[in-house]
């Protein structure tokens, strides 16, 4: 399988091209709605939470704190939520090309988190822009960002292929996806602090793989804090098996796939 994928390098380096390049072929702003509909999200809520409702972190004074505390749990969960959701429907979509053209299937999971990957980039770059614009500078803890952008990506791309192939024979776990995701965001500490997250609830935190990938991304980009390595641990234990897990659940699936399709 991974011979395959080397040998189908570039299929998966145009195809990733052509998908940044189809999706707005004839927009006017181009690739620059990959950035501007999370800041614009974001943006919503900083002016509502932190002007309107006087939001404030508890651990700094600087009025810019908010939005950018914001904007870093969203850079995190955008890159997530992008993969998976992407991934949950790649083969559905792709059931035409899948059944006239023969590939590795896997190229599809791939495609989707190559394109993840570099709207990702894009939108770091548009925040940091924001950033100096607020006057903020991140520290040195800014080194280890690349780490949660690898976990992220490993449990999104996992779950997402998993998912993906349950949804070609079930077509209700979108569905049903949809609405966890809905759930599973506003149980990740991006909107507001951990600490405020009343007692009986907090133990979900730590149920939670994405709270501690999304305190990363707050920790380097406001705070220039290092990350707990055993807060790590598991978000990394659930990247790794969950891959392991989609490589072998894809490969017993996939000579049904296409029947099903």
């Amino acid at each position: 399988m991974f011979r395959s994928l080397w040998q189908y390098r570039h299929f998966i380096l145009s195809s990733i091209r052509g998908d940044l390049k189809g999706r707005f072929v004839r927009s006017r702003l181009g690739g620059l709605w990959f950035i501007l509909h999370p800041l614009a999200q974001a943006l919503i809520f900083s002016i509502v939470l932190s002007e309107v409702l006087k939001a404030r972190l508890p651990d700094t004074d600087s009025p810019a704190a908010y939005p950018i505390y914001l904007l870093s749990g969203m850079a995190a969960w955008s890159l997530f939520n992008e993969i998976l959701t992407r991934s949950m429907t790649v083969f559905i979509e792709q059931a035409p090309v899948m059944k006239k053209i023969a590939f590795p299937r896997l190229c599809l999971p791939i495609i989707v988190g190559g394109t993840a990957l570099i709207n990702h980039l894009l939108l770091l770059f548009a925040i940091f822009v924001i950033f100096i614009f607020l006057g903020h500078m991140p520290g040195r803890a800014l080194i280890l960002l690349p780490i949660g952008i690898v976990l992220i990506a490993a449990i999104g791309f996992g779950l997402g292929v998993i998912l993906g192939v349950v949804n070609v024979f079930v077509r209700d776990v979108a569905q049903v996806m949809s609405i966890v995701l809905q759930l599973w965001y506003w149980l990740t500490p991006i909107v507001y602090p951990a600490n405020v997250l009343p007692e009986q609830y907090a133990f979900l935190l730590n149920l939670n793989p994405l709270a501690p990938l999304a305190a990363l991304y707050q920790n380097a980009l406001l705070f220039d804090r290092w990350p707990n390595a055993e807060s790590l641990a598991m978000p990394a234990a659930l990247g790794l098996v969950s891959m392991a897990f989609a490589i072998v659940f894809f490969r017993r699936a996939s000579p049904e796939l296409i029947d099903v399709l």
